[in-house]
């Protein structure tokens, strides 16, 4: 039995009125325990309105969210414990925070799921190690800290909860390219030692071929694949025909194959393209 799963999973705004829009459009897929999923697609894809509806924060229009066998709506009283589950991480979360330290912002979800003082504790001592976020400025506003340490309490704010699977909605957007590579590393890094789920969605294409191992694609609010991160990066021109594009070192590693030299196609990054070339280079006695 799949840990998540979608059945011809449908969402419409504005329904019944002049503005009405399918944003998603009868999306069925399986996700299992552990599994790192990248979600790409062009603006207005529906990947966000998708990503809300797994944690139950929108009702679908029609199908249904299967958590471990489980239609999460089977009673919508009890929705709230869902999202204990499935942690949703909105894009840029810093504006989620509003308590007066970082430690209770941290706190707040354990909180609500009426765990005791000491676990709370160490719930948060926990999840502000695995963002990197020193224990000293728990104390402080988090009004205080700078922009990269607000994105990093927050996410540690949903990770506090230990939810089973984790979502990331565009958790890079707007930081530079350190900051980036850190919260990815972190990121990564929280995954394989809680061997959780994650799902990450993501405008950069070199994000998600650095820590996904699947990836789905979603266009015009229907999902278009969803395969291996290789099997997807290797089909460029399919992707090109939906207004994305494969990482570039991909893309480069694409143009030597078509100039003759037999490298693995869908490569997915620079360590693994030096590798091959410099591999090929001594086969052909160059090196």
């Amino acid at each position: 039995m799949s840990l998540l799963s979608a059945r011809d999973l449908t969402y419409i705004y504005s329904q019944k009125t002049p503005f009405e829009h399918k944003a998603v459009d009868s999306v069925s897929f399986d996700i299992e325990r552990g599994d790192f999923i990248g979600i790409i697609g062009h603006t207005g894809s529906g990947k966000s309105t998708l990503v809300q509806m797994l944690n139950g924060l929108i009702r679908p229009s029609s199908g249904t969210v299967m958590l471990n066998g489980c239609d999460i709506w089977e009673n919508p009283k009890e929705i709230r414990s869902i999202r204990f589950k499935v942690g949703l991480v909105f894009q840029y979360p810093e504006y989620q925070l509003f308590e007066e330290t970082v430690e209770k912002d941290i706190a707040f979800g354990p909180t609500n799921m009426g765990l005791k003082e000491l676990d709370i504790r160490q719930r948060v001592l926990d999840a502000a190690s695995f963002v990197d976020l020193n224990s000293e400025l728990l104390p402080k506003s988090p009004f205080d800290l700078s922009g990269g340490e607000k994105r990093r309490a927050a996410i540690a704010g949903v990770i506090a909860m230990d939810p089973d699977i984790l979502i990331l909605d565009e958790p890079c957007a707007g930081l530079d390219p350190l900051g980036r590579d850190v919260l990815l590393t972190q990121i990564y890094r929280y995954h394989k030692q809680r061997n959780n789920t994650v799902i990450l969605v993501s405008h950069s294409m070199e994000d998600v071929a650095t820590v996904c191992d699947k990836v789905m694609v979603m266009n015009r609010s229907h999902l278009e694949m969803f395969d291996t991160t290789q099997q997807v990066f290797s089909q460029g021109e399919r992707l090109a025909s939906m207004s994305l594009r494969v990482p570039q070192i991909t893309s480069i590693v694409d143009t030597l194959i078509s100039s003759g030299i037999p490298l693995d196609k869908g490569t997915l990054t620079v360590e693994k393209a030096v590798e091959d070339i410099t591999e090929y280079m001594k086969r052909e006695g160059r090196l």
